[in-house]
């Protein structure tokens, strides 16, 4: 069956907006920030960063109406990217499609990116699993050097880009430390490498106390959504054209971190981009 099927008749409008989704964005609490505003005859390729352990920020602003995000962005239709992995698996699979989420695969993005009416915007956790593995509380580390996929994607679409940063989205979690090239990093990046899934060794809270457990600690995220690059339809770009949009995108997301930085996070906090 095709992902345009998907895409069309589970996505729900109530699943979107039970209540439970707006007791999970009071419960961090997060807030979903506009800069400008979004034309809804056109579509837009949202980079999302950084991964974290769960992408709350992401999920509650783009997957939920718990921050009224059709209001915020009015004619806009969000489509949360995911791992073609979570699509294997009945009931789980449905559910994630009814709250508009799609895979994160070349078909689903070009049916988002192609619609002829415009109004989708498709999110995609650019990092990927394997940035959760470097989420650790006052720390922003994104993978975004060597990922140019969603670059030449938006290229052959016409599409503009829009960078997203979620402030606080790894203050939730801790993990045991991991340093690169040590022994547990190397396991995690095995592990991830034949599952797919970063098996990430998170330290929460509990329901009671604060010191370990599974809940995720209650801090602020900020999911600040930056303006649109324009990007030329190229049909077959080239790797300078690649490039070239891959070099503007960073120092948008770069400008945008450091632009609100103050605002949601540490002043003296870094963005680093590997």
């Amino acid at each position: 069956m095709s992902w345009e099927f998907y895409i069309i008749f589970f996505r729900s409008a109530w699943v979107r907006s039970w209540d439970f989704w707006k007791w999970y964005n009071e419960y961090y609490p997060i807030h979903l920030v506009k800069t400008v505003d979004l034309d809804p005859t056109k579509n837009y390729l949202f980079g999302s960063h950084p991964h974290g352990v769960l992408c709350s920020g992401a999920f509650g602003s783009f997957a939920t109406e718990g921050q009224n995000i059709k209001k915020i962005f009015p004619g806009i239709t969000p489509h949360l990217l995911t791992l073609e992995g979570h699509y294997s698996f009945p009931f789980y699979r449905e559910f994630l499609m009814s709250t508009g989420c799609c895979s994160a695969s070349k078909t689903s993005m070009n049916y988002l990116l192609s619609h002829p009416d415009g109004g989708h915007a498709a999110v995609l956790v650019v990092g990927g699993a394997p940035e959760s593995l470097d989420s650790h509380p006052e720390t922003y580390i994104c993978h975004l050097k060597e990922r140019k996929g969603f670059i030449k994607m938006a290229i052959r679409n016409g599409v503009s880009l829009v960078p997203v940063f979620s402030f606080g989205e790894t203050d939730i979690y801790d993990q045991v430390k991991n340093p690169e090239g040590g022994l547990l990093r190397r396991i995690q990046n095995r592990l991830q490498k034949v599952a797919g899934l970063a098996p990430v060794l998170f330290i929460g809270r509990g329901v009671f106390q604060y010191t370990f457990g599974l809940l995720p600690q209650r801090k602020p995220i900020h999911t600040v959504v930056g303006a649109p690059i324009p990007v030329t339809k190229i049909t077959e770009p080239t790797q300078q054209d690649i490039d070239d949009l891959h070099t503007k995108y960073v120092d948008a997301l770069t400008q945008l971190f450091y632009t609100h930085r103050d605002n949601y996070s540490n002043s003296n906090t870094q963005l680093t981009i590997t």
